[in-house]
């Protein structure tokens, strides 16, 4: 029975595959014709029969040879010859463009403000398989403007070596707490909402548990939340703060890693890395704070409302325009997806 069961897994895994690699080249094609098209009416434009009635009649025509094809009126037309124009010669993204699906390119075009943070969305939408309300729900929450502000902050020795996968700033707006919880109540919803909190971490972060144990001298403590992230293969020891950064949490967080890497992790596996998740943070008194740890350890400050993404812009564009972050942060850009 066992063995039988296990070959129709197989035979299942087979058939799904199949239907994954017929879809791929289904979209990919999909995306090549809309690309041609796109490039056909770019070039067509210089003529001067081209314009409104040329793309409406062109419309109309489409729809009598082929009744019933979707995507082909005078919006749809307009956007294929934005599409093609907005990455002709563009060789860094011309093997991505394939790879995301035509909602997704939209998104990803009227979205974004420049050729980085396009190039950056669809690697990121390609890398962790974004659907297209999980990739606008990551637009809307400005998660590229939050990445590169991340990029620009100091980060502790033992992670500069690594893809630092850690973000200076998460938005939880999906927990639905009220004005006044506790950090109980923070670390329950965190939990409830898991599935959305992965897509803000991550989908390399896998969830192990809440209020994990350790014990040490004979004294049980607990992590509030313990995730292990495939990539670094390591653990990763989240401790939620309903308040301001406190100095005194750093201690605190070197103890449990001490008591993973002790207990809990495997030989095979590197040494564990801690998340501070505060409301709130001043970036000197973290420094301080940290200066001195040989931990790898990383604080950052939660949201509850998706932010206000100009103001995240403009903070960007501030930080760029110093001469000592464009160097620090030279050759950062969608690649860091890969």
């Amino acid at each position: 029975m066992k063995e039988m069961a296990q070959s129709f897994a197989e035979i299942s895994q087979i058939i799904e595959n199949a239907r994954e690699n017929a879809y791929r080249r289904v979209n990919e094609e999909l995306i090549l014709m809309y690309q041609r098209v796109g490039k056909y009416l770019s070039e067509s434009s210089n003529d001067a029969s081209y314009g409104d009635g040329y793309v409406d009649s062109l419309a109309a025509y489409i729809q009598g040879q082929f009744p019933g094809i979707k995507g082909f009126n005078r919006r749809g037309l307009y956007r294929m010859k934005q599409f093609y124009e907005t990455y002709a010669g563009n060789e860094k993204v011309s093997a991505l463009l394939t790879q995301l699906s035509w909602t997704n390119h939209l998104l990803i075009m009227s979205g974004s403000k420049s050729d980085e943070e396009r190039e950056f969305y669809m690697r990121l939408a390609i890398k962790e398989r974004y659907s297209s309300r999980q990739l606008e729900r990551q637009m809307d929450s400005g998660y590229y403007e939050r990445y590169m502000l991340s990029k620009r902050k100091l980060l502790p020795e033992p992670l500069q070596s690594r893809q630092n996968p850690f973000l200076d700033s998460y938005v939880v707006e999906f927990l639905d707490l009220p004005d006044s919880f506790h950090e109980s109540d923070f670390r329950k919803a965190l939990v409830r909402g898991m599935r959305d909190f992965i897509l803000e971490l991550g989908r390399d972060f896998t969830f192990v548990g809440e209020e994990y144990p350790i014990q040490v001298g004979g004294e049980d403590y607990r992590i509030d939340l313990l995730f292990f992230h495939r990539s670094l293969r390591c653990l990763v020891a989240m401790e939620l703060k309903v308040g301001k950064f406190k100095p005194e949490y750093v201690s605190k967080m070197d103890f449990y890693l001490e008591g993973l890497d002790r207990q809990v992790r495997k030989p095979d596996e590197n040494p564990s890395v801690g998340l501070l998740l505060c409301a709130s943070k001043d970036d000197e008194v973290v420094e301080y704070a940290m200066s001195r740890t040989l931990s790898p350890m990383m604080v950052a400050q939660y949201q509850l409302q998706l932010p206000d993404k100009d103001v995240l812009r403009k903070k960007l564009q501030e930080l760029a325009s110093l001469p000592e972050m464009e160097e620090k942060t030279d050759g950062k850009s969608g690649d860091d997806m890969e």
